[in-house]
């Protein structure tokens, strides 16, 4: 009995720093989406702390509307969620590689999905289109 107390225990510990990992990645994909977006289609975003799209192209008309921006929040919350899933595929990934990997492949997922997600956007609403 004592052997399955034990593994529940590790079970349990590698449970909690998959789950912290995912939950600092997710913070920092959540903090700086707006501006990701920003960078990518140069629609005028801003950090969520300086206006957010309060000064997006979305609010101007004859123009070409950010692509994240234009679907409302439905559009902009479906984004977040393409790049958050590789993130938790690798916190969670079975295996023991070192958090210090699973943190920094998670943490790296984000520009790298971000940028996936945003050319996909991009492309089907015609965003680079002239």
């Amino acid at each position: 009995m004592r052997m399955n107390a034990n593994k529940i225990r590790v079970h349990s510990r590698a449970f909690a720093a998959k789950l912290s990992i995912f939950l600092l990645s997710l913070g920092v994909t959540a903090t700086f989406i707006i501006n990701l977006c920003s960078s990518i289609f140069g629609c005028g975003c801003r950090s969520w702390w300086a206006g957010a799209a309060q000064h997006c192209n979305i609010h101007t008309a004859g123009v070409k509307h950010c692509p994240w921006c234009s679907y409302g929040n439905a559009g902009f919350l479906s984004a977040l969620a393409l790049i958050l899933a590789p993130q938790f595929a690798i916190c969670f990934w079975p295996g023991a590689p070192a958090w210090k990997y699973r943190l920094l492949l998670s943490l790296a997922a984000f520009p790298v999905f971000g940028a996936l997600v945003a050319l996909v956007y991009g492309m089907v609403s015609g965003y680079w289109r002239t």
